[in-house]
């Protein structure tokens, strides 16, 4: 299996009720580099509304310049829903090296509903299956501290061009691989979620 690590940009919270506008798709490779990409734009918004909120923020940001260069290897498709979810799946389908996809993304929340609502709306099959992985939460159990972020391991400016923030999670992924992980005993205490104190309703 491989993982991709997933970035969507939207006008709204939900698909459906709004349109995802763009997305990145980038495989996992360890090397740091990262060369198998998938860009797609979207030209033809197919939900009911747009926040006015959300319209504002990408039109800023779409003003700002991409952090990253192309490789040889990225795959950029502007066109219609249906045609780049069609080419979308066959591209994954095709670099993705035995068995399932695995999808990770640094707000799987957002990202998944996405990907997972186009993929069944215009291809009729998701090959990341009812499962995702989310970059924060890994990272969190990696270093057993509940409140770690991983964004201090970015490389690539954040932009919200969805190729950079990939790229910038994935850096933070080659990072977190490399840390020594972390394996003493938790030991719960006053601070802690969890407490060895019985429940009232117990003897």
């Amino acid at each position: 299996m491989s993982w991709f690590m997933v970035d969507i940009e939207a006008n709204g919270q939900c698909p459906g009720v709004y349109s995802m506008t763009e997305f990145a798709c980038i495989r996992w490779d360890g090397d740091g580099i990262h060369p198998v990409r998938f860009h797609g734009k979207i030209t033809v918004l197919d939900g009911e509304k747009s926040d006015p909120e959300a319209e504002a923020f990408y039109k800023e940001w779409n003003l700002v310049d991409r952090d990253s260069k192309p490789t040889g290897q990225e795959r950029t498709i502007i066109s219609t829903p249906a045609v780049v979810m069609k080419d979308f799946v066959e591209w994954l389908e095709l670099v993705n090296v035995k068995g399932r996809p695995m999808f990770i993304s640094d707000n799987n929340g957002f990202d998944y509903q996405f990907i997972n609502y186009y993929c069944h709306k215009y291809v009729g099959r998701n090959p990341f299956g009812h499962s995702s992985t989310n970059l924060g939460s890994l990272y969190k159990g990696y270093v057993h501290n509940m409140m770690e972020s991983f964004k201090k391991l970015r490389k690539t400016q954040h932009t919200h061009n969805p190729v950079d923030d990939c790229l910038g999670n994935l850096e933070a992924m080659d990072a977190i691989r490399l840390l020594e992980p972390h394996i003493s005993r938790f030991e719960p205490d006053a601070n802690s979620f969890t407490t060895n104190k019985p429940r009232p309703n117990q003897a």
